[in-house]
């Protein structure tokens, strides 16, 4: 990739200092800003067709604001459905469990004077959350009574996540820790250098049985023992090339996606793959780069590009069955796949639509003047949808 492609991604708020050492407080704005190229031409969105008709009836169920977003930070604090409710959390230290069907809020706090940094993440009965200042708050998912507060070693961007014991916290310096569900004390640590130049953003560790997987910032796939933390394979999932630090980023900052003995993942600069997670070994791998998650469903992989392109890909051998170039430069969002559909978010508040079968664009709506960041999430027959300025959308399939 050239540093024309590298400087057109503005959406991707590139962290210019080693990881883990610059706070959100101090975190500068860009998304929605289009840089300009060496050559002095704005990179410029695609136009949305202004003579669209939606072929699919889609229609707000509830809507409310809560918290006050990410304003101009680079927050993908998506919420999450955790047991019997959904949980948002704001940059404000506001955290609110509501009703899935109804949005009606069922517990919420307001935690003073801490900037929550990353999306709840859960598990073993515990909403979490991370900070800015390098901590992670677990409290109980019924009620949101404080359970503890553990300390780590660097501000948390991605969601922590617990299950039989363990919990799971990435540190934007490259570390995974497993803290003990019950108090918070630490079990374990996994170190790994992370590049002087990297996104901002990291992913999400995944939880198979008791497998961690879990990307790095240096292009690998690792498989950690929940219990021990310790490797059971390390696989290079894109290999750093290019003089420049620029051109030598190759951050997983996709979440992986785990079906079956295979797990789907991203790279920036890489490519998209299968991988086994019985050994590590890749299964196929194709050369689309992408900093978002991906989605898996109707035997096809989903996958947003570093340009804002939609592909969908065979799940079994990476081949293309088509591409969707409609929202290139939108700075789309990672596509959720939900009963048959492509959801999607863009820079300018709209969210998309697509035929999974066809990649064809079939319903948008205008939902907020805010962009939209985090990816939409399904729950059962709802679409979720959080913009950057707070408001949350659920949205039906007729």
């Amino acid at each position: 990739m050239t540093r024309k492609n590298i400087l057109g991604l503005s959406g991707l708020l590139i962290a210019l200092t080693l990881a883990g050492c610059q706070s959100v407080s101090n975190f500068g704005n860009s998304v929605g800003n289009f840089i300009k190229n060496e050559d002095s031409n704005a990179v410029e969105p695609s136009a949305l067709d202004e003579d669209f008709l939606a072929t699919l009836v889609v229609n707000e169920v509830w809507s409310k604001r809560i918290g006050k977003g990410a304003e101009e930070l680079y927050l993908k604090q998506t919420p999450a459905v955790i047991g019997d409710y959904l949980f948002v959390a704001d940059r404000y230290g506001r955290l609110a469990a509501t009703d899935v069907g109804s949005g009606a809020i069922t517990w919420e706090i307001q935690d003073k004077n801490v900037q929550y940094t990353s999306g709840p993440g859960g598990g073993d009965g515990m909403v979490l959350i991370g900070t800015g200042d390098a901590r992670v708050i677990a409290r109980e998912a019924a009620t949101g009574k404080l359970r503890w507060v553990a300390k780590v070693s660097s501000e948390v961007l991605a969601p922590p996540r617990a299950s039989d014991g363990v919990t799971v916290v990435r540190t934007g310096d490259g570390n995974i820790y497993g803290l003990k569900s019950e108090t918070g004390v630490e079990i374990w640590n996994y170190d790994r250098t992370v590049p002087s130049l990297t996104l901002r953003g990291n992913a999400a560790p995944v939880i198979d049985d008791d497998l961690i997987v879990a990307g790095f910032d240096n292009g690998r796939l690792v498989g950690l023992d929940l219990k021990t933390g310790v490797p059971r394979w390390d696989s290079p999932l894109a290999i750093a090339r290019g003089r420049s630090d620029l051109e030598r980023m190759v951050d997983v900052d996709a979440e992986p996606v785990v079906i079956g003995a295979t797990a789907f993942v991203a790279s920036f600069q890489g490519g998209v793959a299968a991988m086994s997670i019985i050994d590590g070994q890749i299964e196929w791998t194709r050369e689309i780069s992408s900093y978002a998650s991906l989605a898996v469903g109707a035997e096809h992989v989903f996958v947003t590009d570093d340009q804002g392109t939609i592909w969908s890909l065979d799940r079994e051998s990476g081949a293309s069955a088509w591409k969707q170039e409609g929202l290139k430069h939108r700075f789309s969002t990672a596509p959720i796949f939900h009963d048959g559909y492509i959801v999607i978010g863009d820079f300018e508040g709209y969210v998309h639509w697509l035929d999974a079968t066809t990649g064809e664009i079939v319903f948008r709506e205008k939902i907020d003047k805010q962009r939209i960041i985090s990816p939409s999430i399904s729950a059962g027959d709802l679409v979720l949808t959080y913009t950057a300025g707070g408001r949350l959308v659920a949205m039906r399939a007729q």
